[in-house]
């Protein structure tokens, strides 16, 4: 396994998106079910990159990197081509709830790093760094305080952005990605989901709606690349219509998650770790 320092091994733990749903905090638990960096033979495939929690933590030297959300990709292209001149605008903006409210509502940039200081500072100051976006597709979360915004800085952008060298970004549908996998890669995928329901709708911390649909979807795609020699694990909800698309692979519960309340721990999550390979105390779906 890679060797981190104490510095990079916080922030490789601490990400510098927050993302409700994000695997974070649920590290110590994954990271045993994760293959070792050095056992990836091709490349490490992320469709639902979100907060990139596991990304970081394993940072393999070949990797794709790709979510639905225009705006969270755009973060992550500005991170990694310009983290000093993201941090020099992220700073100037106002420290009060009437700046976040400008920022949100009437600040509108042009150039890349300008929209990644935006989503930074909104994602980083609205409330629970909750992702929803109105019919217009406006963002139009609340504000939530200034108390996260300061624990990031420039040194970590900076080592986000040499995390993300190399990487491949796009801006796609997660099938798109996962129908190209080959024999070798490694897919972590941790769709939109909610904890112990059927469907992920009006959901306070996705970019869009995922139905029922999507996730069959996702199962069909998932297992295809499984018969071509992809290994994969994904986070997902315990719902049985889901468990049911998932057969032939293998299921562990995952003892204490974010369940149904965006952001907050529990011991009865609802939700578990599906694998195409064996992971030590799972079952076979």
């Amino acid at each position: 396994m890679l060797q981190l320092n104490c510095k990079e091994t916080e922030r490789s733990a601490k990400a510098f998106v927050r993302y409700p749903g994000g695997k974070r905090r649920l590290l110590v638990f994954l990271r045993r079910c994760l293959p070792a960096v050095e056992d990836i033979d091709g490349k490490y495939i992320e469709p639902f990159v979100g907060s990139g929690a596991v990304f970081f933590y394993l940072r393999p030297k070949r990797a794709v990197l790709s979510d639905i959300n225009p705006e969270l990709i755009d973060l992550y292209r500005a991170i990694r081509y310009a983290p000093r001149q993201v941090w020099a605008v992220y700073k100037e903006f106002g420290n009060t709830k009437t700046d976040y409210y400008l920022v949100r509502d009437k600040y509108t940039p042009k150039a890349l790093v300008e929209k990644a200081a935006r989503t930074l500072y909104l994602n980083r100051t609205c409330f629970k760094g909750m992702w929803r976006h109105n019919r217009e597709g406006r963002f139009n979360v609340g504000y939530g305080g200034q108390q996260r915004r300061w624990v990031i800085n420039q040194e970590d952008l900076v080592y986000y952005s040499s995390a993300l060298r190399g990487v491949e970004l796009e801006c796609a549908d997660f099938q798109l990605l996962i129908d190209r996998a080959q024999e070798g890669d490694f897919i972590f995928a941790d769709p939109p989901y909610r904890p112990g329901c059927r469907e992920c709708l009006h959901s306070h911390y996705v970019w869009h709606q995922f139905k029922y649909h999507d996730y069959q979807r996702l199962a069909e795609c998932l297992q295809s690349a499984k018969s071509r020699g992809v290994r994969w694990l994904m986070t997902i909800s315990s719902h049985e219509d889901i468990i049911c698309l998932l057969k032939g692979n293998y299921a562990l519960r995952i003892p204490r998650g974010t369940g149904k309340m965006p952001g907050i721990l529990t011991a009865d999550s609802g939700e578990v770790i599906v694998s195409s390979y064996l992971i030590e105390g799972s079952a076979r779906l």
